[in-house]
């Protein structure tokens, strides 16, 4: 699943080409998502004009002059601009043609991404109102980890995967930011120290900010939105490595799954 940083990559490699353009002709092929794209969404978009590509979480929100588009990727998805009429494969269900002769296409082979069309405030969207803060914006760090973990006996990776508590950190990069803190993944999140849970959460915005910097993780799916893949997995150091040495001890990394999803690590660096 595209995670944090193949988003905000994302966001980067579309937003110069699509921002203050007018959205000419919307075209819906497969509204079989997770959700059903609304079956008004080219009657709503088409004539605005697209005023800013934020993000929030995982989620890309496209802002117009009459409501904003919010889309997920999901498992597989994938955004591109194509610079004039390409004739579309088996997986891309939406196109957003551009006054300038651009187009935006969303393509999702397992479709599980999903499309939203929001009028007024998007931050009050289900999905998003009670999302917890960025962890690369100022509202996250080691006081917030810790403050919401007292009491709890749930292990530490399920915690900072919880998109209540912070919002978008997946399961590859809360293996890495794990192993770089030095904390075992299973290791109660309500015992761990106020100083460890520093050093977590700063090691989580710096896995963040070297993968989006490198471009993303290079999923089987993911590209940049110029088509070009990801190159923050040669940079892994336990995630998909599972019996390799580790770089810290030079044991073999380990595999589990923890809070239903895979989980690699170090038994002897990570306590």
């Amino acid at each position: 699943m595209p995670e944090l940083p193949e988003v905000e990559t994302t966001r980067r490699g579309i937003r110069p080409w699509i921002e203050g353009q007018t959205v000419a002709r919307v075209t819906v092929r497969e509204p079989r998502l997770r959700w059903p794209v609304p079956a008004s969404l080219a009657r709503q978009m088409t004539g605005s004009t697209i005023e800013s590509v934020d993000r929030r979480a995982k989620y890309l929100l496209f802002r117009t002059s009459s409501g904003t588009l919010m889309l997920h990727l999901g498992m597989s998805g994938s955004l591109r601009v194509l610079d004039g009429p390409v004739p579309a494969g088996a997986h891309d269900h939406l196109d957003f043609e551009l006054a300038n002769g651009r187009c935006l296409r969303f393509n999702d082979p397992r479709r599980f991404g999903s499309v939203h069309w929001l009028r007024g405030d998007a931050e009050t969207h289900p999905l998003l109102r009670d999302l917890g803060p960025e962890p690369l914006g100022p509202g996250f760090d080691g006081a917030l980890l810790y403050r919401t973990s007292r009491g709890r006996r749930v292990s530490i990776k399920p915690h900072i995967m919880n998109g209540r508590i912070v919002g978008g950190v997946g399961t590859i990069y809360a293996s890495e930011a794990l192993f770089r803190a030095g904390i075992h993944p299973r290791r109660p999140a309500g015992r761990i120290s106020r100083r460890r849970l520093d050093g977590l959460a700063a090691a989580i915005r710096e896995v963040l900010a070297e993968a989006i910097e490198q471009g993303g993780t290079t999923l089987r799916d993911f590209t940049w939105g110029d088509g070009r893949p990801g190159y923050f997995q040669q940079q892994r150091a336990v995630y998909g490595r599972a019996g390799a040495p580790c770089p810290g001890c030079g044991e073999p990394l380990r595999s589990e799954v923890i809070g239903q999803r895979a989980t690699y690590f170090c038994c002897r660096c990570q306590r």
